[in-house]
């Protein structure tokens, strides 16, 4: 009978290749540099199959048959995770631990409305939140790391489950003499020309953002990039440039101290705001027996 790989040598494989470096993987797995190292030697042997070049150098090197079995050793901890959440999701639904990720430009502007919701109407539901990037989340979802994404859509989602709950239209920032400022709202093609400052690539908002402004003419900055909204709008008050906010982080107080006129940006120009999950899930109608209090919390804005 042939042996199988353990499922920690299948998370020292997938923590190397998410941080690609023996130190960071071993800390993430809780383990020391050596143990993490003599997992990996130990499955090479199992195999009889190189994963990792010896070539001496501080980042690991994955061979192609190693890089393939990354993706394989996902699903397999993905498969392992489902495994066990049917039994949790039958036992008693919607109670213990949910671990949520949710990125930067929705987590701090909806959670202090969403949190008091959840834990009133799912007492016993105990969250552990991670913001992070959207392609970093997706990594930790399809991994098993994480249960419930809340991300904003549309996105490259691969396999994962989505359900938009809200849709969450977009203002334009801009210095309070900008002639834009005299507007009661703004016409994309008013855009036109204008230094259009967006957060750096990697994150979600900057595509979405672009979609809503992308007419010829219309371009984000190459000059300046931000890595957060409150940097973005201290950049536009500054008189750098304009820029394009979601309403959630407006009404979260983004802008609040800095001297910046915000008007809405017409044409119903939005990004949706939804939750995501492992295709498949056992716990998929939890997941969305949690929507409405989602929406509830937008619904206040």
């Amino acid at each position: 009978m042939t042996a199988l790989p353990s499922p920690q040598q299948l998370r020292y494989l997938v923590a190397l290749a998410e941080h690609g470096h023996f130190g960071r993987a071993a800390s993430a797995c809780a383990v020391t540099q050596s143990t993490l190292s003599s997992g990996l030697l130990a499955l090479e042997r199992q195999l009889d199959a190189a994963l990792l070049e010896r070539t001496g150098g501080k980042r690991p090197i994955f061979t192609p048959l190693g890089r393939e079995l990354v993706g394989r050793a996902r699903s397999a901890l993905g498969a392992l995770t489902a495994f066990v959440e049917t039994v949790e999701a039958a036992r008693d639904p919607l109670t213990g631990p949910l671990r949520l990720g949710t990125i930067p430009t929705i987590g701090p502007f909806l959670l202090p409305r969403l949190m008091p919701r959840l834990r009133e109407g799912f007492p016993r539901l105990r969250l552990w939140l991670r913001e992070d990037l959207t392609e970093r989340l997706l990594e930790g979802l399809d991994g098993g790391r994480l249960d419930l994404l809340l991300l904003a859509l549309p996105c490259d989602c691969g396999d994962a489950e989505t359900l938009t709950v809200a849709e969450d239209p977009f203002f334009v920032a801009t210095p309070p003499d900008h002639p834009l400022a005299q507007r009661s709202e703004v016409p994309p093609g008013a855009l036109t020309g204008e230094r259009v400052m967006l957060l750096e690539d990697g994150h979600c908002l900057r595509e979405h953002a672009l979609s809503a402004c992308g007419l010829p003419g219309v371009a984000a900055s190459q000059e300046f990039a931000a890595t957060s909204l409150h940097t973005l709008v201290q950049m536009v008050a500054g008189g750098l440039g304009v820029t394009l906010l979601p309403r959630l982080a407006v009404a979260g107080g983004v802008t609040a101290g800095a001297e910046v006129a915000v008007r809405p940006l017409s044409g119903a120009f939005s990004r949706r705001i939804g939750l995501a999950w492992r295709a498949r899930s056992p716990r998929a109608a939890e997941f969305r027996a949690l929507a409405p209090s989602v929406a509830a919390a937008l619904s206040d804005l």
